[in-house]
């Protein structure tokens, strides 16, 4: 559980407790006590399988893949896979792969629907950028519509494994992950997967470094 839930949860049950002392309903005195039950639930951490097979990328979130694509960046082809969060998943966010942070910056931004092309490059996003040994992988959290709070633990110069738990999306958006071209992917457009425990694709083991941004 993220603490997070709890805060919620505690703040809503100060509510019902001076509702009821009030004698207000018990409708009203029910709601906040049902809004509390939802962020206990919407917080919720469960423990993932993590894959140890070499050059696996894990998904960093749950969430349905919406885009799998050959994408031209600045520093040459890259695999982009979306993935669209909705406000039933769960929001903790974990690192594809395991190295060194060597970027994680906040990028202010517009709150677009998350699910528009333009959401990936205008909504406030946070990048981070990780040197797997041999290859650098991407990643961004993305805000929408709903989700105007992102929380990203991670700095630069942190070491972090495959899997790691490294932050949250608050009520649902997108995360991006930039991969090398080469990656073998594992999944495709439709697809669902699990933070920590999806692999979405698998790199082969020696690939000259470059960097993705």
């Amino acid at each position: 559980m993220v603490r997070d839930g709890f805060f919620y949860a505690l703040g809503l049950g100060v509510v019902a407790a001076i509702l009821w002392y009030l004698k207000m309903p018990s409708v009203l005195v029910g709601l906040p006590i049902v809004l509390a039950a939802f962020f206990l639930w919407f917080f919720r951490d469960p423990a993932r399988t993590i894959p140890q097979g070499p050059g696996e990328i894990v998904s960093p979130a749950d969430g349905v893949v919406t885009e799998a694509e050959l994408i031209e960046t600045t520093s040459g082809s890259r695999l982009r896979l979306s993935i669209f969060l909705n406000v039933f998943d769960v929001h903790v966010n974990r690192s594809p792969v395991g190295g060194i942070v060597k970027l994680a910056e906040l990028r202010k931004g517009q709150f677009l629907n998350a699910m528009k092309a333009e959401s990936a490059l205008n909504n406030e996003q946070t990048l981070i950028v990780i040197d797997a040994g041999g290859y650098d992988v991407s990643f961004k959290q993305i805000a929408g519509l709903l989700a105007r709070r992102i929380v990203c633990n991670l700095k630069v110069g942190d070491r972090v494994e495959r899997g790691q738990r490294m932050g949250l999306i608050k009520f649902g958006s997108r995360v991006d992950v930039l991969l090398p071209a080469e990656a073998n992917l594992k999944v495709k457009t439709g697809t669902r997967v699990r933070g920590g425990s999806s692999v979405l694709a698998v790199l082969p083991e020696a690939i000259p470094k470059v960097v993705v941004a």
